[in-house]
């Protein structure tokens, strides 16, 4: 037996094998990478040139979408933590993208909206965000993207569901 054997760890069985958990294989992780990177790539449109983060963009799109909403409101519909989504709403404020008007119904929260700065940014972002999608989902067959579309909304379907099926367990005693 050589040095070099001797320090070799030993092959792992195939019983080992079958029960390690392969990162690169695993479909969390896998979606999570993908998700990373997409993110990474579309933050090169908005953020060199508007100076916003993830976060920002998400908040500032999603007002783009419907006009006006409460800060939970925008957390629930981006899925983002709502510190995150306060943080948004700060800089868009401090920006003068965003204005925040109290709510006389309940004055714990306030609706948000767009400055006209913040649609005109919202105006040149949302065509640049959608001809990204279309050059991203090119690498995918025209055939197939209807079952990604699918897979995708069953995939997040499930995930809520497991989640909530997670979070509603009786904690171990």
């Amino acid at each position: 037996m050589t040095n070099d054997n001797a320090q070799r760890a030993p092959a792992p069985s195939a019983d080992a094998d079958q029960a390690a958990l392969k990162l690169e294989e695993f479909l969390p992780d896998r979606l999570n990478v993908c998700a990373n990177l997409v993110s990474e790539a579309l933050s090169h449109v908005y953020g060199e040139r508007y100076k916003i983060g993830l976060p920002d963009w998400r908040v500032l799109v999603t007002l783009g979408q419907f006009g006006m909403m409460t800060a939970k409101a925008i957390g629930i519909h981006s899925h983002m933590h709502k510190t995150k989504v306060s943080r948004a709403v700060a800089l868009l404020e401090r920006r003068k993208l965003v204005v925040r008007r109290a709510n006389r119904a309940d004055l714990r929260e306030a609706f948000l909206s767009l400055t006209a700065a913040g649609r005109e940014v919202y105006s040149e972002l949302a065509p640049m965000a959608r001809d990204f999608a279309r050059r991203l989902l090119e690498t995918v067959d025209a055939a197939d993207r209807a079952a990604l579309d699918r897979a995708l909304k069953k995939l997040s379907e499930r995930s809520a569901k497991l989640a909530a099926d997670i979070a509603n367990r009786p904690s171990p005693r």
